[in-house]
């Protein structure tokens, strides 16, 4: 069952329209019901395009929260190979927000790293809804050591709302579980390449993405907030995230545009949801090539090219 957005009122309409007619076909099989049903759906395929040809920021906030979107889980069951899944931190827990282990990328061996939010009602609050707690940074951290003592290309998946807000979560450190893991991320000396896949939110994003080289998918989203929390401080309203929304600039567009990030990866027409696995074909394909064009520089290269990118960042959007 599709499930359509607010602002997809119009295609979920016509789209149900010509599932009715096929519905009735089937039951009737006198009923010849094709030719209205594809007019129907050309119809649909219109609405679809003009929908998302020029997505606002907030629609686009909404379309990397839809729960349809593959998360880090599907990612990983279909791009890699021999996954072995390595959990806890080695002091408190394992978090289940925060998935990741050793693979195979096309024959490369790779550690992967991402939040994952769940799949159903069940999941969603196993996994916390994507958003870490200490112990999920902290097994980051012991993933990332792995990987750089091995000498391992570290990838790494982000869709989170934000680290977890909870009374418990800052009692056992929460910022400075953020802080080492974003410290860690400057610090390996090998490749390191992130994709923000749906929600990039505050540092909890960030500490996973401070890479060598960061891709976004082209309706996803990162910022320092989210609309409804920003618009609750500026404007003491939650209902004003449309206003927050553009203000923030999050689109992997303005972030493109500003240097925050280095690539943008298409989405199918309707985004992500409406093609999954050409969704993750694409973000493979990305991520294969970031890593091959960073296999060649040295453990010193890397750090020092992380570092620099860092640095810098916002200096192209002044410029501009």
């Amino acid at each position: 069952m599709q499930n359509y957005l607010e602002f997809e009122k119009p295609l979920a309409e016509i789209e149900g329209k010509a599932e009715e007619l096929r519905a009735m076909a089937r039951a009737n099989s006198e009923m010849d019901v094709e030719k209205e049903a594809k007019a129907l759906d050309k119809k649909a395929q219109q609405i679809l395009k003009d929908l998302y040809k020029d997505l606002t920021p907030w629609r686009k906030c909404q379309v990397a929260r839809h729960p349809d979107r593959p998360h880090c889980r599907d990612y990983i069951e279909a791009l890699f190979t021999e996954y072995t899944p390595l959990a806890g931190d080695r002091n408190f827990a394992d978090d289940h927000a925060v998935m990741g282990g050793l693979a195979r990328l096309n024959d490369r061996a790779v550690m992967v790293i991402g939040h994952e939010k769940g799949q159903d009602t069940q999941s969603r609050i196993e996994r916390n809804f994507g958003m870490a707690r200490p112990e999920g940074y902290r097994k980051a951290i012991r993933l990332m050591d792995l990987a750089d003592r091995f000498n391992v290309p570290i990838i790494t998946l982000i869709d989170t709302p934000g680290a977890y807000p909870g009374k418990g979560a800052e009692e056992r450190g929460q910022s400075e579980a953020i802080a080492r893991s974003t410290e860690k991320c400057l610090k390996v000396g090998v490749p390191l390449v992130s994709v923000v896949i749906g929600e990039g939110g505050s540092g909890g994003a960030v500490a996973f993405a401070t890479a060598n080289r960061v891709a976004m998918l082209e309706h996803s989203i990162y910022s320092v907030i989210s609309p409804e929390g920003c618009a609750s401080i500026l404007w003491k309203d939650a209902e004003k995230m449309r206003e927050a929304a553009e203000a923030l600039r999050l689109t992997a567009q303005d972030l493109h545009k500003l240097g925050v990030i280095d690539r943008i990866i298409a989405e199918p027409e309707g985004g992500a949801q409406r093609d999954r696995n050409a969704t993750i074909k694409a973000v493979g394909v990305a991520i294969d090539d970031m890593v091959s064009k960073l296999a060649g520089l040295s453990r010193a290269d890397l750090i020092r090219e992380r570092r620099k990118k860092f640095l810098n960042m916002g200096s192209k959007g002044l410029a501009a």
